[in-house]
């Protein structure tokens, strides 16, 4: 189970933004928020290389938790397995800890961990959006009905590395919340 969490770590270590960045010989991190996510390669390069990044990233998270279940592991393992890519993808080794900020990689986790989790995630997401107009602040009631639940359904024992994640996740993304906070502000007065 060691070799699994390595791997796993490792495999969050392949920043698919990186990749496509040499594919259109720019540096990812040389423009605008600097960051190896699907979000900034699709700012700076266009949507085709959001696309890219956006389905290489998940594809981590979608390979990490099949191979745990592949290889029969408990659920908190799979689960962990999880939270342990996108802290690779978030801090990657070879990049000095700049990486991305695991949105991709969560999608790909949370359609394959579980469905029901996931279909909370995407109903809480695309009823919030028409109100609230941001993507990234819709993606706060996303989350919180996954974990929301993660606790409905009892599954904290099994899932907790994964609402860890999302934490992380979170965290990560705090000033892009402030920032998308206070343009909604600003649209409003």
């Amino acid at each position: 189970m060691i070799v699994y969490f390595i791997a796993s770590f490792l495999l969050g270590n392949v920043l698919t933004a990186w990749w496509v960045g040499k594919l259109y010989k720019t540096d990812l991190r040389d423009h605008r928020s600097g960051n190896l996510g699907a979000r900034n390669a699709g700012a700076v390069i266009g949507k085709g290389a959001f696309l890219l990044t956006f389905l290489g990233d998940a594809l981590k998270g979608v390979i990490v938790i099949l191979a745990g279940r592949y290889f029969g592991y408990p659920e908190w393992a799979v689960a962990l397995g999880g939270l342990l890519v996108i802290c690779g993808h978030m801090f990657p080794i070879w990049l000095k800890g700049r990486g991305g900020k695991g949105i991709a990689t969560f999608v790909g986790i949370g359609l394959t961990f579980n469905l029901l989790f996931a279909i909370a995630f995407s109903v809480a997401f695309f009823l919030v959006i028409p109100f609230i107009r941001s993507a990234t602040l819709s993606m706060i009631f996303a989350y919180l009905a996954y974990i929301g639940s993660v606790f409905y359904f009892n599954e904290v024992q099994r899932a907790w590395p994964i609402i860890v994640a999302i934490i992380l996740i979170m965290y990560r993304h705090r000033f892009d919340f402030q920032q998308s906070f206070g343009e909604q502000k600003w649209k409003r007065s």
